[in-house]
């Protein structure tokens, strides 16, 4: 029994030792910093699932106007049998992908399987990069 006793008193202390204690030992690299990052990727997105099964954008064509602002021009496509109604913008970034300016949301009425041209037009030369974003009408 004595024995039993010495073996735990001198096992104690050191499994003590080797579990450690629940410390914080400063600052930690962020988790799944690429789930969900498309916006930051791709010119087009699609912000819900009902858009993402009723819109696609087939084409968007950038071009420079002389004063050096960016234009945008998405085609939205209505891929359903009925006339549906969507929210378009389009933040316009530097090189960087900081947001330098952002169009506010404006309403897009797509026919039956039809297509329409969305166009965004920057008020400054500082963006290089665009992404335009659709959702839901609200």
């Amino acid at each position: 029994m004595k024995k039993t006793l010495l073996v735990l008193a001198l096992l104690a202390p050191g499994l003590a030792l080797f579990t450690g204690c629940a410390s914080d030992h400063g600052a930690y690299l962020p988790v799944n910093t690429t789930v969900n990052d498309v916006e930051n990727a791709a010119g087009f997105v699609l912000l819900d699932s009902r858009v993402q099964y009723s819109v696609t954008c087939p084409g968007i064509q950038e071009t420079r106007l002389p004063d050096g602002r960016l234009q945008v021009v998405a085609n939205l496509r209505n891929r359903e049998g009925r006339r549906i109604q969507v929210q378009a913008d389009c933040v316009f970034k530097d090189a960087q992908g900081f947001e330098v300016e952002a169009v506010p949301f404006r309403n897009v009425f797509l026919d039956e399987n039809a297509q329409e041209s969305v166009r965004f037009i920057s008020m400054n030369n500082a963006p290089v990069r665009y992404t335009i974003r659709v959702r839901e009408a609200r």
